[in-house]
C-alpha cells in the first residue's frame, strides 16, 4: 500500500509531475498567470517567463494552456522540451503542434513557414480566434529557431497580432534571447519567477495535502519542520516537493504522528551524505 494511503490521503500530494491541481499559486504565480493571460487576450504578441530550475515554469504553463480557453475564442498549443537539430525540424514541430498535415517529403524552411503564416492568418482573421503557443525549457532554442519565432511574429493585421508567443525558459536564456534585439524589443511582459518564502513554503504544504484528500485535525509538519524544509530547500517548489515526500515516508516507516525538524534534518543530511559519495575524489 502506498504510503499516502496510509495517511488517510486519496492521492499522492508531493508529486512533482506538472499537476495543475496541485499547484500551489503563490502571490508571484497568481501574478504571472493573470498578467499572461491579460497579455494574450489583447494579443500583445511575446511574453517571456523566466527562472530557476524547480520553481514551477512547466506547471504554470500547464495551467495558463488550461485557463486560456475560458478567456474567449482562444486556440492553445504547447512545446516542450524544444530541442531540435534543424530549422526544418524545429518547423515541422511547430507544424504538428497547430495540428497540420507536414507533406512528404518535408518541404523546405521557406514553405513551412508560408505554410504557417497561412495557418495562422486562416485561424486569426478569417475564424476569429487568438492563437497561441507555449513553448517550455525555451533555453533549448537555437539562435536560428528564435530567428523564426520573430519572423512569425512579424505576421499581424493592421490592429492584431496573428501569433500570441509565450516563452517559459531558465535564467540562462536571458543573454541569448537579448543578443537577438529585434526580437527582444518586441517582448510586451517580461517575468521572472523567484522562490518562496517560508509563509508561502507552508501554505504550499497545506494546500498540496488538502488537494490530496487531507483532514487536518492535527498538522502533519510541525512549525519547526516547515522551518526546516524552507531552510533546506531554499524556496523552491520542485525541492520542498522532493522533501516532503521522504518526509511523509519516513514518517510511516518510523511510526511517528507528525514530521519534525530533526527528522528534516537527518533526511537532508542522508542526502549530503549520498551526494558526496557520488561525487568522485579530484
Amino acid at each position: 500500500m502506498s504510503y499516502y494511503k496510509l495517511l488517510g490521503l486519496e492521492h499522492e500530494p508531493f508529486s512533482t509531475s506538472p499537476d495543475p491541481r496541485f499547484f500551489f499559486l503563490s502571490a508571484a504565480h497568481r501574478a504571472a498567470l493573470y498578467r499572461l493571460r491579460i497579455s494574450v487576450r489583447l494579443q500583445r504578441g511575446l511574453s517571456l517567463v523566466l527562472g530557476d530550475v524547480g520553481t514551477g515554469k512547466t506547471t504554470l504553463s500547464r495551467c495558463l494552456a488550461t485557463t486560456l480557453p475560458s478567456d474567449g475564442p482562444i486556440d492553445v498549443h504547447v512545446i516542450l522540451n524544444p530541442y531540435f537539430t534543424s530549422d526544418q525540424e524545429f518547423l515541422v514541430a511547430l507544424m504538428e503542434a497547430f495540428h497540420l498535415d507536414v507533406p512528404s517529403p518535408v518541404p523546405p524552411v521557406r514553405t513551412l513557414l508560408a505554410s504557417i503564416e497561412r495557418h495562422l492568418f486562416s485561424r486569426s482573421v478569417e475564424a476569429g480566434r487568438t492563437v497561441t503557443l507555449l513553448i517550455d525549457e525555451a533555453q533549448q532554442l537555437q539562435p536560428s529557431n528564435l530567428e523564426l519565432l520573430r519572423a512569425l511574429l512579424n505576421y499581424e493585421t493592421h490592429n492584431t497580432k496573428l501569433l500570441q508567443l509565450v516563452l517559459l525558459a531558465q535564467l540562462e536564456f536571458l543573454p541569448a534571447i537579448r543578443a537577438i534585439r529585434n526580437l527582444w524589443d518586441r517582448i510586451s511582459l517580461k517575468y521572472v519567477l523567484n522562490p518562496l518564502d517560508e509563509q508561502e513554503t507552508k501554505e504550499l504544504i497545506r494546500y498540496r495535502l488538502k488537494q490530496a484528500g487531507f483532514a487536518e485535525r492535527e498538522p502533519l509538519f510541525a512549525d519547526e519542520a516547515i522551518r526546516a524544509i524552507h531552510d533546506a530547500t531554499q524556496g523552491y517548489p520542485r525541492r520542498i516537493a522532493l522533501l516532503c515526500h521522504d518526509a511523509l515516508e519516513r514518517l510511516v516507516m518510523d511510526h511517528q504522528p507528525v514530521v519534525t525538524a530533526d527528522l528534516i534534518r537527518s533526511l537532508v543530511h542522508r542526502e549530503r551524505e549520498l551526494h558526496t559519495l557520488a561525487v568522485p575524489a579530484a
